[in-house]
């Protein structure tokens, strides 16, 4: 057994209670591969786990990190699709936030020769959880409507140019002018509206009498119920993160609660009248079915990012240390970020 370093959290609170260790690293056993990580992504979900708001976490101390961009330094027994020296991208639980990872080999896909480590690392997530977001749950249809709250963030600019690309009529909602001007004039969004003040009447003028097919909402609170109203019929609610739980720094208990007491419930009953539909997604819970729906999909996203129809908007790079960690959570906990934030060891 070796050892490497690695970017931990062992309590929970601001970002400077990040903690840099040399940890033990485990030899790769059958299924599995050792990777030499060269940068990795940080997600708003990375914050969630950082102050305590996360569902799934290991025991603590323990290195966040769901995407890294990495070379092959050794595999175990029974790997055979991989060999040491090779560029690719992973998918993890956890752990990204360090020099090395051991992971199941399933968890890894093809890099392209013509994508950085860096643009590597701002894809996965993002880019994942928009396309399934839209074309597995929502199974949007070109034409349709989309609200894309957050789209100035990383899975936001994503989604919005993913939605773009595939015909359908996008809006958003963007915290700054800088951000809202960045998604229609950038990506393609046909309008953007203040995420800071009240949007859902500009949304309705925007869209007109059909009101909206498909909203992505990683917001909650009085959000989710604003797109519920903008819903057409068969309308698609698509839900992924709880953000307005987590203004501050630091976990607020009181504020985490009211958010997700704010955010509606819904009786299949409900639902039946006004036609519409409502779905939850998270990556990490696809289980059995996460490796034959998100291997096709990453595929076709590097197929289309190297041939230049999609692009990871990278917001600002920092390095893989604590001081790193430190400073990237400083700007996404801030919201101050346009699109993804990236850890690399060049950096």
């Amino acid at each position: 057994m070796s050892s490497t370093q690695a970017i931990l959290i062992d309590k929970l609170g601001a970002p400077d209670v990040f903690v840099e260790r040399s940890v033990p690293l485990a030899d790769p056993g059958p299924g599995e591969v050792h990777l030499r990580i060269e940068a990795a992504g940080v997600n708003f979900a990375d914050v969630m786990m950082r102050v305590g708001l996360y569902g799934t976490v290991p025991p603590r101390p323990f290195s966040p990190g769901f995407e890294v961009a990495a070379i092959v330094e050794r595999v175990g027994e029974g790997v055979e699709d991989w060999s040491p020296g090779d560029q690719v991208v992973g998918l993890l639980r956890h752990g990204g936030y360090a020099r090395d990872v051991v992971v199941p080999a399933d968890q890894i896909f093809p890099r392209p020769s013509e994508i950085s480590a860096v643009e590597a690392a701002a894809i996965p997530v993002v880019f994942l959880t928009a396309w399934v977001a839209m074309f597995e749950a929502a199974r949007v249809r070109d034409g349709e409507s989309i609200l894309i709250l957050g789209a100035g963030g990383g899975v936001g600019t994503a989604a919005v140019q993913l939605a773009a690309t595939y015909g359908l009529r996008v809006f958003g909602t963007a915290g700054t002018p800088e951000k809202r001007g960045f998604v229609t004039g950038t990506l393609g969004a046909e309008a953007c509206f203040d995420s800071r003040g009240d949007w859902e009447p500009d949304v309705r003028a925007a869209i007109g009498h059909r009101n909206l097919d498909v909203a992505l909402d990683p917001v909650g609170g009085d959000a989710t119920l604003a797109c519920r109203r903008l819903l057409a019929p068969l309308g698609r609610l698509v839900f992924y993160g709880l953000s307005q739980a987590l203004p501050g720094k630091k976990r607020d208990w009181i504020r985490a609660a009211r958010a997700y007491l704010k955010t509606p419930r819904f009786h299949p009953a409900q639902l039946a009248e006004p036609n519409q539909g409502i779905f939850g997604i998270h990556l990490l819970h696809l289980d059995h079915r996460s490796h034959d729906i998100l291997m096709p999909a990453s595929a076709e996203i590097f197929r289309r990012v190297v041939a230049g129809e999609l692009r990871p908007v990278i917001d600002t790079v920092f390095s893989l240390d604590r001081e790193g960690a430190v400073a990237a959570h400083e700007r996404l906990h801030a919201r101050a970020n346009l699109g993804k934030i990236v850890l690399s060891i060049d950096a």
